[in-house]
């Protein structure tokens, strides 16, 4: 058996969710795979550069965290995500700042009314709209509610 990796037309080598949501757009049926993968990837969010005098103001008051970078464009706000930092950096430069989060952390903290651009700027884009987002927000919902339940039960229960 031969296997091929895939190439993107600007040299990128594909990567799984690329390749999930490929297959998602061409079969219907295999959209939750995406998702599922999605919600479990690693993204790199681009932050906002603070001023020294912030940072120090903060220092002082406790970390409050890092704020993503939203960009605006047509009346709507977009949270920025990358599956890879490559991708990343060609977005923006090598000197960005970002934090790493998995896909069901950043739709958990996700804002209503906030539109997502993922890998912005490749050939594997996808815009995820707010109502697209709020149902991911009830799965990791509804996972979590699940999640306690298994881990309540004995070991010798889980067979």
């Amino acid at each position: 058996m031969i296997t091929a990796k895939y190439i993107s037309l600007k040299g990128f080598a594909m990567t799984k969710l690329d390749d999930a949501l490929a297959l998602g757009v061409q079969d219907p049926k295999a959209q939750p795979l995406y998702y599922d993968l999605f919600l479990n990837s690693l993204f790199f969010v681009p932050i906002i550069e603070e001023e020294e005098k912030q940072e120090k103001q903060k220092s002082e008051e406790g970390d409050e965290g890092a704020l993503p970078l939203l960009v605006q464009a047509n009346g709507k706000e977009y949270l920025m995500l990358f599956d890879t930092i490559k991708r990343l950096t060609e977005w923006a430069d090598e000197k960005v700042k970002y934090v790493a989060l998995p896909g069901h952390a950043v739709t958990e903290m996700s804002l209503p009314n906030l539109y997502w651009a993922m890998n912005y700027g490749t050939e594997h884009q996808k815009m995820f709209e707010p109502k697209e987002i709020a149902w991911l927000k009830d799965i990791v919902r509804q996972a979590k509610e699940n999640e306690p339940e298994e881990k309540a039960q004995p070991q010798s229960e889980k067979k």
